[in-house]
Parts: structure tokens; sequence; C-alpha cells
């Protein structure tokens, strides 16, 4: 069973702060992968005085502690996902939505890269570019 992330801040030395556990709690109630000002500003109505340098110091955090994915999707800044399942990602150059993809098998790609390169791989992300169906229409 997955560690509480209140136990898992605490083992690691970390204070539990309520703007922790609504900036984790924020990541884990969306789909959206969202950017850390984004965060900030759904926040900031319940936390007022938190400040975006908290926000990213926390999102820091819950990265090295294996809680969450930083995602670097080519935009000015890094998107965030709680969901720590094996999936890649895709994004769309017109609206910029960024959506899972589960189910796709990379296996064998990774196994071509580890055979060319002789690297032992520690982790991968995958991320793809195209259109969006709604901006498709709409275009």
């Amino acid at each position: 069973m997955k560690k509480n992330v209140t136990t898992l801040l605490r083992d690691k030395g970390f204070k539990v702060t309520p703007q922790r556990i609504a900036i984790y709690n924020a990541l884990l109630s969306t789909k959206e992968h969202p950017k850390a000002e984004t965060i900030y500003n759904k926040l900031l109505p319940l936390y007022p005085t938190m400040s975006l340098a908290t926000v990213y110091k926390t999102l820091e955090t819950l990265s090295n502690l294996n809680l969450i994915q930083v995602l670097n999707l080519g935009e000015d800044s890094f998107r965030y996902d709680a969901d720590m399942s094996t999936h890649h990602h895709i994004r769309c150059l017109k609206c910029d939505k960024v959506e899972d993809l589960h189910g796709i098998d990379a296996q064998t790609f990774i196994n071509e890269v580890t055979d060319k390169t002789n690297y032992t791989l520690q982790r991968q992300q995958f991320y793809f570019f195209g259109v969006c169906p709604n901006c498709q229409k709409s275009h």
C-alpha cells in the first residue's frame, strides 16, 4: 500500500502544511496537467498568504519524493501530473491541452535504446504533439 503523503513528508523531514497538502490534492483531483501558476491561482482564494514560490518549492519537493511527474512539453514553464503510472502525454499545439496516453506499449523502443546505447535506463517520458479533435473542428 502506498504511503500517505502526510506520512511520507514527515518521514523525509518536511513540515506538513495545509498548503503542501492542498497543492498535492489539487494535482490529484485533475487530469489537466496544470502549470504552477494555475495551481497557485486556483488555491489563492483558499490560502491568500501563500506565495507562488511556495507552490514551486512544494512541487519540487513532491517531485523529489516521486509523488508527481514534472512534464517539459516545450512551453515556457513545466506542467505537473500526480498520475505516477507508466504513461505518455500528448499536447495540442493549438489550445495547449495536455492529455494522458495510457495503454501504449513502448517497451520495444525502450529495449532498442538500451541495446544501442548500453545505458541502464532509469526512467523515460514520451511526448507527442498534434492538433486535438476540438481544434481540428474549429479551424
